[in-house]
């Protein structure tokens, strides 16, 4: 990875390339290979990892097919089938955000359906229900083979409340959903030991978000398979827990960020609980979504895991007698999640060169191969941009982090004396983390001569605890002051046109557009993709998994309701002077659609373009191909619209 210079060295770069046969046009309007058609079709993601044995599952979307997610399997050295057919989709929606689909044993492979979001039996014949229609959704399925049952984490609508999550057992003969351990807000994790005897998992209560606090439990199981009174291991006010687990030999581990780092921890025979390595790294990845791991036993000394350092990923093994970490030698630099089975891992990777795919680890011989990679978008190496990891000062005397992406075409330059214009991208959550895998989305933008800064703002993971929790009561502030000094560097040095600056970014991530856009004068256009507008609207009207979260980011509602008000950009209206456009799914519930009609109509009455693009089959985020397409090519046209840019929709 090439380092840029810090900002006060930024001058020295030149965006002038060798003597070529290039030819000259604007910045902005460079015909590029890379289609919007092309990119949204290419739009897979792949999830939900699962080893049994040496066999490979794993969930992979389908754009072309409106987004839904399937099933795929790899038995051993045969091709890879497809389990689960249209129309199914295997999705959860615990949390509203899923994970921990399906499950896979001894061939059996149970998963949740997205659209009725029962479990059902995949099949030759095709899928048949396990569970029956109900207010019930499922995640997190793991088996109870000696009880012929399925342990998982439900959530339960209720008329007129919020919902309620605990844990359970799925009856693999009946489909009789029997609860196991309730009273937390929320569960998470629930793992087995390898004697079928005890039940680890984590809770939490409200406020709390998982990454802040919550607990790890471990609980007997009875002869009638109900759980025995929990004991709590570690965790509460103050430590996250991540990924709680067994070895082979029946110890517990877990991942926890008492020391500033999220580190591995073991609880010994004693009761003792003692860190298996020591760093200045982060073995874990926000707990966003159910089924994630970062690390997974390969025998039963040694575990292949995942850290994240300065927002990079790398691979490793640690000797579990010795603490003893041992990196592997691969340039993939976006991992997870990991899995592993009888000596061998697998796990999802990307680099700056290659988008995500599957790879196997072999712990014997060290050596990493490809598996499978999806169907996506062919890149030439000659028309991709190369990231650069970009510090840069911000405010409190900090240090905020990014990738910068200078604009790049083996057939095109920009014309002289011309400065490229940028876009400033906002990652959500905002507890989350840029991707340093190859992204066509982004290449997209670099190909037409688009410079591209995406932001590790304060409250991003991979930096340890302490920068993490810089955004507690700052987000609309610390994060906006993050995307605007690096942009305000960039254009200072000289390397992007200062007068053509946007910024774009979709859920956390669109707020953080509309705050920089409302109390900062430093961008020409913002593009808010399912973006919080109004704080107290959100505060009342959003899933249970986050209906809290802004206790820490903001603060608790009602009693801070002036300062709601305050950072909430729909009410700073007056204040924004350049135009936005907006994309917004309308079965959105995590951020309702009527709050970017809100803010989209508050510009309008003050005479500014807000054009609003609204996506009937999409929830928050968008995953069918139409919808990619159609916000990345009306998103392009409006920036050229603004920063008057000759050129077709290339």
């Amino acid at each position: 990875m090439l380092l840029l210079p810090r900002p006060a060295a930024l001058q020295r770069l030149s965006l002038l390339a060798p003597v070529t046969t290039k030819r000259g046009a604007p910045y902005g309007a460079w015909p590029s290979p890379l289609s919007a058609e092309a990119v949204a079709a290419g739009s897979v993601r792949l999830s939900g990892l699962w080893l049994d044995g040496a066999d490979l599952y794993w969930t992979e979307s389908r754009p072309l097919e409106q987004g839904r997610l399937t099933l795929l399997c790899k038995r051993g050295a045969g091709p890879v089938r497809e389990l689960v057919p249209a129309p199914y989709s295997v999705r959860s929606r615990v949390h509203e955000y899923g994970g921990g689909a399906f499950a896979a044993r001894n061939g059996l492979v149970i998963f949740a359906n997205d659209s009725d979001q029962r479990l059902y039996r995949a099949g030759p014949t095709g899928p048949t229900p396990l569970t029956a229609p109900g207010p019930d959704r499922y995640a997190d399925l793991q088996f109870d083979h000696r009880r012929d049952r399925l342990l998982c984490v439900v959530e339960r609508a209720r008329d007129g409340g919020e919902a309620e999550n605990f844990l359970a057992a799925v009856a693999l003969a009946t489909g009789e959903v029997t609860p196991l351990r309730r009273g937390a807000d929320f569960y998470a994790f629930p793992r087995l030991d390898p004697a079928g005897q005890r039940l680890a998992f984590l809770c939490w209560n409200h406020p709390a978000m998982p990454w802040d606090a919550c607990e790890l439990q471990v609980a007997g199981i009875r002869a009638d398979g109900s759980l025995a009174t929990p004991i709590k291991v570690t965790g509460g006010e103050g430590e996250a827990i991540f990924q709680p687990g067994w070895s082979p030999k029946g110890e517990l581990t877990f991942v926890s960020d008492r020391s500033g780092f999220s580190n591995l921890y073991r609880l010994g025979p004693d009761g003792a609980v003692t860190c298996m390595c020591e760093m200045a790294a982060d073995f874990a990845a926000p707990l966003w979504v159910f089924g994630l791991s970062t690390s997974a036993w390969l025998d039963e000394r040694n575990l292949a895991c995942l850290l994240q350092q300065s927002g990079f990923w790398r691979l490793g093994t640690l000797d579990s007698a010795t603490g003893r970490l041992e990196f592997v030698d691969t340039d993939l630099t976006e991992l997870g999640p990991i899995f592993a089975a009888e000596g061998r891992a697998v796990f999802v990777g990307g680099s700056a060169n290659q988008a995500s795919a599957i790879h196997a680890f072999e712990g014997k011989t060290r050596a990493v191969r490809l598996l499978h990679r999806p169907a996506g978008v062919p890149l030439a190496p000659e028309i991709v941009a190369r990231p650069r990891a970009f510090d840069f000062p911000t405010a409190g005397n900090v240090t905020a982090h990014g990738l910068l992406y200078l604009p790049h075409n083996p057939g095109y330059e920009g014309l002289p004396g011309q400065r490229p214009p940028l876009l400033v991208l906002c990652h959500g959550g905002p507890t989350a983390s840029t991707s340093t895998a190859l992204h066509p989305s982004i290449q997209f933008w670099t190909s037409r001569g688009f410079a591209v800064l995406d932001v590790n703002y304060r409250g991003s993971t991979g930096y340890g605890r302490a920068y993490r929790k810089l955004l507690d009561g700052q987000w609309g502030v610390a994060d906006v002051e993050d995307c605007v000094a690096g942009a305000t560097a960039l254009a200072e040095a000289g390397v992007v046109d200062g007068g053509r600056m946007a910024i774009r970014g979709s859920s956390a991530g669109g707020y953080t557009v509309l705050c920089a856009l409302a109390f900062h004068d430093v961008f020409a256009a913002g593009a808010s993709y399912y973006g919080v507008c109004d704080l107290a609207a959100l505060a009342a009207d959003t899933h249970k998994f986050e209906s809290r979260y802004l206790d820490s980011l903001v603060g608790p509602y009602p009693a801070c309701r002036d300062l709601f008000r305050a950072r909430s950009p729909l009410f700073a209206a007056s204040a924004l002077s350049c135009p936005v456009i907006f994309f917004h799914g309308e079965q959105d519930r995590v951020v309702p659609k009527a709050q970017a009609e809100a803010m989209a109509g508050a510009l309008r009455r003050r005479g500014l373009a807000a054009p609003v693009r609204l996506f009937p089959d999409e929830q928050h985020g968008f995953r069918r191909k139409e919808s990619i397409r159609a916000a990345l090519t009306a998103e392009l046209e409006f920036y050229r619209q603004v920063f008057d840019i000759a050129g077709g929709l290339t």
